[in-house]
Order: C-alpha cells, then sequence, then structure tokens
C-alpha cells in the first residue's frame, strides 16, 4: 500500500494541528499524505493557512480544503476522502492526536492481511491510561462502551479477543479501505458531530464489512481538547452533552429501529444517573434536550449553534 490519505477535521486549534503534523512527519510509513478541513470559518482557515506546511520533511504534501462553512465532523471527513477519491485507505485522525512512528504502519499491516476492511488500534491519555482499544455498542441501552477504558497502556492486551467483542471503532483513529467505503459509503453527515462513526461501522458491518485491531497503532488522544467534553461532568459544555444524548438515539434509529422503544426511555434513566443523580443540572437540562430532540429525530448543526 502506497497510497493513504491522512484525513483531520479542525477547528480553530492551529496549535494542535501543528503538533498532530509534527508527531506524523516521525511515521515509519511514508506513503502517505494529509487532507485537512477547517471547520472554524473564514478566519480561522486563513490562521491555520498561515501556519501550514505544504510538505511534511518526508516529502508528504499536506493539503487545507478551501471550505469555509461548519461541515461538521462526519461532514469534514467526507470532504477530506472525497478530495482524494482515489486513495487506497483513508486514516482518519483527530487534530488532538499524536501517533507513535510506527502507528500508521501497524494499521496497514493490519489491513493488508486481508481479514478486517478497516482497522483501529489503541488510543491512550497522556498520563499512560487507554481511552479505548475499540468500542462496544449496546444498541438497547443506546450506551457505547469503551474497551480496556482505564487499563495500564504497558498491560497485555490480546488482539484476537479486542477484535471478538468490538463493533465499532473510535472515530480519533480508524484505517477504511476501498472496500469498506464502497460498501458503507460516506459518513452520515446529519449527525454533525458525535456517534457518527458508531453508525458508520454498524452499518458497514451489516453489509459484511469486518473491523480489524491492531495493537502496535498506539497514538495519543488528549479526548475532548476541542469541544470540552472531556472536562469534569460539572463543567461540560452545552454542545458534547446535548449532541452526544440526540446522536445515541440517531444510531438506534438508524440501525435497530424496532429498538428504539425500548432504548429511549433507558437512555433517559442513564442520562439522568450520569447528570442529574450527581447534581449536574445545566448538564442535565443539555442532555434532555439532547435527549428531546434524538426522539423527535432532529438532525444535523443545532439551530442554537
Amino acid at each position: 500500500m502506497t497510497c493513504v490519505v491522512i484525513c483531520i477535521v479542525s477547528f480553530r486549534d492551529p496549535r494542535l494541528i501543528g503538533r498532530c503534523l509534527d508527531a506524523l512527519a516521525q511515521s515509519t510509513f511514508t506513503g502517505f499524505e494529509v487532507i485537512l478541513c477547517e471547520n472554524g470559518g473564514q478566519e480561522a482557515r486563513e490562521l491555520l493557512a498561515a501556519t501550514l506546511p505544504t510538505t511534511l520533511p518526508g516529502g508528504q504534501p499536506v493539503t487545507l480544503l478551501r471550505q469555509t462553512t461548519n461541515l461538521g465532523y462526519a461532514g469534514g471527513v467526507n470532504a477530506c476522502m472525497a478530495a482524494r477519491p482515489d486513495a487506497e485507505a483513508w486514516w482518519i485522525l483527530n487534530p488532538d492526536t499524536c501517533p507513535e512512528p510506527d502507528a500508521l504502519q501497524a494499521l496497514v499491516a493490519r489491513l493488508q492481511r486481508g481479514t478486517c476492511d478497516a482497522a483501529g488500534g489503541i488510543l491512550y491519555h497522556p498520563n499512560g491510561v487507554i481511552q479505548a482499544y475499540g468500542g462496544r455498542w449496546n444498541m438497547w441501552l443506546a450506551r457505547a462502551e469503551s474497551i480496556g477504558f482505564g487499563t495500564p497502556l504497558a498491560a497485555p492486551v490480546d488482539p484476537q479477543q479486542v477484535e471478538a467483542q468490538m463493533n465499532y471503532l473510535l472515530g480519533a483513529c480508524m484505517l477504511v479501505g476501498r472496500s469498506f467505503l464502497e460498501a458503507a459509503g460516506p459518513m452520515r453527515d446529519d449527525y454533525f458531530l458525535y456517534a457518527e462513526e458508531i453508525e458508520w461501522c454498524l452499518r458497514a458491518r451489516s453489509r459484511g464489512m469486518r473491523l480489524g485491531f491492531a495493537p502496535g497503532a498506539r497514538v495519543c488522544h488528549g479526548q475532548g481538547s476541542t469541544t470540552g467534553s472531556a472536562a469534569h461532568v460539572h463543567a461540560r459544555p452545552r454542545l458534547p452533552v446535548y449532541l452526544d444524548e440526540r446522536n445515541k438515539l440517531h444510531v438506534v434509529r438508524d440501525t435497530a429501529p424496532a429498538r428504539l422503544i425500548v432504548a429511549a426511555p433507558l437512555a433517559f434513566i442513564l442520562a439522568w444517573a450520569r447528570f442529574g443523580r450527581r447534581g449536574a443540572m445545566q448538564q442535565w437540562k443539555n442532555a434532555m434536550a439532547g435527549w428531546w430532540a434524538g426522539v423527535r429525530n432532529q438532525r444535523g448543526q443545532p439551530s442554537w449553534l
């Protein structure tokens, strides 16, 4: 494989992009180029353009899309992939990640084994604790569970066990092959932000696509650096709380609609346990607004954003 396109969606933080590109410049796999989508508007795009290199030290091109409107995360990823439709694979990568030098090589090797159509790796926090090896979606609860969460980075991991458990890859790091994209199509951009990778993977799996795990693909992830989703429960901003609750119901509706009648009330109870019971009343109100928007099947960018 000699043509991997790295797709990064940015939002008003050229510092994060610079750090991510510095990490990519150390990659032992060199057959890639970088496509960026800046969702923060014209001023943010101009600021990012002023700081971006046109190539990395290894000669890999770095391209910033001309769009200036906010396409959302899924829309931005789709735009990056559409800009290079002839690629052999697309590596979807969050801007607040720092891949280790062997990460892309490990993902490519896993994809080339021929037993999967998309692959993820190990996402870990800067403190050396695992965020996830992969994801497990519980349709009845409308709940995403991170496999390996809280495990020390140095702990051994069984790739076969991870692959047997997971049914989606985390959108912060997923290498998607041509077979996956051709079978599933692009991400649903009406999610705008959050849970779009879950629906994408579930849709692909329903069409025969397989997910792989590459333990050698280690990526440090400053989770929630752009949206604030990793903040303490009492300080979590409106947008991630609202969209997380809304879009979880969309995943159920889009992949197993008959289960929505059970999943929606259970999602309500879980949101109360996460926010209301802990006294985070503003976050509870935002969660309920998102939950109600999900029940009503409201999509796209929130009108208040």
